[in-house]
């Protein structure tokens, strides 16, 4: 009581969370005023808001840190990875009001206001972790106004789910364009221990991603390695993509549901083994369901910084970033051999399964064995978490060179 009595003194106005289920958090405006919905889930990340709110993969979502205190090193440009912030809202236990880092050029709560996000502060995000953990991601509503509790409640469970639903549309680009930024100096430098430097290779590949609501640090990582980058709208054409003549072809990440998007499935299956292939999480999903596979909704999804994954090739684990709520399933066909590898036949040839989540199990990885391509479900440019798997955008360069020479 004395908490909240303290907080009203200070001029913070009085904010609720509801949720469709009926369950109501209590806590205080942050951001823009007004209300927002999505659904939720929560994030294990301890840094990294900025990028979080500003993935394309998080439109139609209201993201929950689990880190109690966020903001205290403030917002500024170089942090974001896309045009604009697609997250629906956020939800955290405490929000720092004075950053404290020579970086910052606005607070959490000032960038969020300047973006038009509506969120809440002090809410008990460790209660609401563990309510999403048991009873699975469902649609919130974030209410600056109190008022109508029930009325919310209501609208909570009349929202539409983002099952089946295109998000791609709204994240992808208008137009086609090129990417020529590499990674900025104050970041970590890209792992290239297993191939030369860029710098000293004679042979810019030229590469074509489809942007299912492409990151930044993907885009950078991929000049990093030595690429000639154009980015093409998600709704782009096999034909149109041959046309472009690249020397490879990158699925990225997106939002939603990959069922929801099958003009992409259906392009993916047209240019499968007609150049070398890199999909990223959504783009993964993608080429996942290209070959014949199923997808699934998660009950609470993969979101964070610190997910560990098994490569069933090496039995090598690396902790990854991770943001879907959906995943691509097994098949019936598949074969487990005694080093963990499990493979299984499409129309396109053999296929592998080459990596597993530790945590539930899930498809982390698949790569064509009579076809040059490899996906993987988790974020290898990582912004925000670790940098365990940034040698994948060297892998890939060698897979095009391997092609070219074949």
């Amino acid at each position: 009581m004395n908490i909240a009595t303290n907080k009203e003194r200070r001029g913070k106005k009085p904010a609720l969370l509801v949720l469709a289920d009926g369950m109501v958090f209590h806590g205080y405006a942050l951001g823009h005023e007004g209300q927002t919905g999505g659904e939720v889930v929560f994030n294990t990340a301890m840094t990294g808001y900025q990028e979080i709110l500003t993935d394309p993969s998080y439109k139609g979502q209201l993201v929950a840190m689990t880190c109690p205190h966020i903001g205290n090193y403030g917002t500024t440009s170089e942090d974001s990875e896309s045009r604009a912030v697609w997250a629906e809202g956020l939800i955290v236990r405490e929000a720092a009001r004075l950053p404290s880092n020579w970086r910052s050029t606005a607070s959490l709560h000032d960038y969020l206001q300047r973006n038009r996000v509506v969120a809440i502060e002090g809410v008990d995000t460790r209660a609401l972790t563990r309510h999403v953990r048991d009873y699975g991601s469902q649609y919130g509503i974030i209410a600056h106004d109190v008022s109508s509790t029930d009325s919310l409640i209501e609208q909570a469970r009349n929202a539409p789910s983002i099952v089946g639903r295109d998000l791609v549309a709204a994240v992808t680009c208008s137009r086609s364009y090129d990417w020529t930024e590499g990674s900025q100096e104050w970041k970590p430098n890209i792992a290239v221990t297993d191939g030369p430097s860029p710098v000293a290779t004679s042979r810019y590949w030229r590469v074509v991603v489809m942007d299912f609501g492409v990151k930044y640090t993907i885009l950078r990582r991929l000049v990093d390695v030595g690429c000639q980058v154009q980015v093409v709208p998600a709704s782009t054409s096999a034909s149109a993509i041959q046309a472009l003549q690249p020397d490879g072809i990158v699925l990225s990440n997106g939002p939603g549901d990959p069922q929801g998007v099958p003009y992409a499935v259906d392009t993916v299956r047209q240019l499968l083994g007609w150049r070398p292939m890199l999909g990223i999480c959504l783009g993964h999903q993608i080429i996942g369901l290209a070959l014949g596979l199923t997808s699934h909704k998660l009950k609470f999804g993969h979101h964070g910084a610190n997910h560990p994954v098994i490569d069933l090739r090496s039995r090598k684990v690396e902790i990854t970033s991770q943001n879907h709520n959906f995943a691509v399933g097994g098949t019936h066909e598949h074969r487990q051999h005694n080093r963990g590898i499990e493979e299984f036949d499409t129309p396109w040839g053999r296929v592998s399964i080459t990596h597993r989540s530790l945590n539930d199990g899930c498809c982390e990885g698949l790569m064509g064995k009579d076809l040059p391509f490899f996906s993987l479900q988790y974020h290898p440019e990582a912004s925000p978490g670790p940098h365990d798997s940034s040698s994948v955008f060297r892998h890939f360069t060698q897979l095009i060179e391997r092609q070219a020479h074949a």
